[in-house]
């Protein structure tokens, strides 16, 4: 919730669900199991390359291939605790584990936390953030795609601490949203998560404490997130970051390493969610709400309970499988998706500072036609 006093915006906190969401429930989940969504993931596992313009063979095969580490290695949107997301050493590590005795590095919480985050950068991550983990983050329950099962999910005992990643994505490429291209984008920021996630779990067993990387899978990246002091929640349900806006992708690794926390930053992105509406106008399954914040989502995939802009995922799935692929359009056209730069960068500041300029900043987005498709070839021939 943000508190506004003469112009300016003061940082309470953000609200958390009073219960947890279980994951068979989200749409991508019921896309394998609910009669009503399965024809939709049919058409997108049926689509294909065609003679137009970012959705060519050329493209396909770019985004097929963004994709690879994370299906062939990750399986982060198929289960939890499984490929580069094991919640445990693998194998051979395991045997080398035995041979000597398990040294714990010792640290402040503070001191371990920059270690952490100066880690964390090094394998890739373009933000990160620390927090404690609230319980109505954890999904009460997996669907695992690969074995249709569906089962209480519970972290390891003493995994309180959260460590939330962002790595960014493609600016240009994510401009020809909704195509292949844009998907190429998509699936290489998901492609990076898997390869972040891993590898900071692996140091941070190295020191002697727990790790459990995370994608999609486990728990909700949003909340963390913004508890971590990446960014703020908005009208579209992505997070929206100061330096990159809504593109990114999260991963995370929930750990018993004592750790120093980060807050809650706001951003001003709620109040300018308010005014702006560009995302809500430009969403080609109207699946994004244009009116006021409620407290009940639109149907099961919703988690609702708390006051918010909510997301119909069963419209914005049904563009997917229209489209033959993802979309992006909300993250292509929002304010925020602007490259850091002297103008961009006092925009975001005074959107941070005051609601004063909101509407002119609106106004101004529009004028400029910063949200325009790029063509694909922009991509290929630059």
């Amino acid at each position: 919730m943000i508190e506004k006093k003469k112009g300016k915006k003061k940082a309470s906190s953000f609200p958390i669900p009073s219960y947890r969401f279980d994951q068979k429930n989200e749409v991508f989940k019921r896309a394998r199991w609910d009669d009503k969504i399965i024809p939709y993931i049919r058409q997108i596992e049926q689509g294909t390359h065609r003679d137009k313009d970012g959705y060519r063979h050329l493209d396909f095969a770019l985004k097929d291939a963004s994709w690879n580490l994370e299906r062939q290695f990750a399986f982060g949107n198929w289960r939890s605790d499984s490929g580069l997301y094991s919640w445990e050493i693998q194998d051979q590590a395991k045997a080398n584990e035995t041979k000597t005795e398990k040294q714990v590095i010792e640290g402040s919480p503070e001191e371990l936390s920059r270690i952490v985050k100066k880690a964390a950068l090094f394998f890739g991550a373009d933000l990160v953030g620390i927090c404690a983990v609230h319980p109505s983050w954890v999904y009460s329950h997996e669907f695992d795609v690969m074995t249709m099962e569906h089962h209480p999910l519970e972290l390891p005992e003493g995994c309180n601490n959260v460590i939330a990643m962002a790595v960014e994505m493609d600016y240009v490429t994510m401009q020809s949203a909704p195509t292949a291209i844009a998907g190429a984008s998509t699936g290489l920021g998901y492609s990076r998560m898997a390869f972040v996630a891993n590898m900071l779990a692996a140091f941070i067993r190295s020191l002697g404490y727990r790790a459990v990387p995370a994608g999609n899978d486990t728990a909700l990246s949003i909340p963390i997130a913004m508890a971590a002091g990446l960014g703020d929640w908005s009208r579209m349900g992505l997070l929206i970051t100061e330096e990159f806006g809504p593109r990114v992708r999260l991963c995370k690794v929930f750990t018993d390493m004592p750790l120093a926390h980060d807050a809650y930053r706001p951003i001003g992105a709620v109040d300018f969610c308010r005014t702006c509406k560009t995302c809500a106008e430009f969403c080609p399954s109207q699946a994004i709400s244009e009116g006021d914040m409620t407290e009940e989502g639109p149907n099961m995939s919703s988690h609702s309970g708390i006051r918010k802009w909510y997301i119909d995922g069963e419209k914005c799935y049904s563009f997917w499988a229209k489209n033959g692929i993802s979309c992006s359009i909300c993250i292509r056209v929002c304010p925020f998706n602007q490259r850091p730069g002297k103008i961009h960068d006092l925009a975001r500041f005074m959107i941070r500072n005051t609601t004063l300029f909101n509407k002119a900043l609106v106004r101004l987005h529009r004028i400029l036609k910063y949200g325009k498709a790029f063509p694909t070839e922009r991509f290929w021939k630059t």
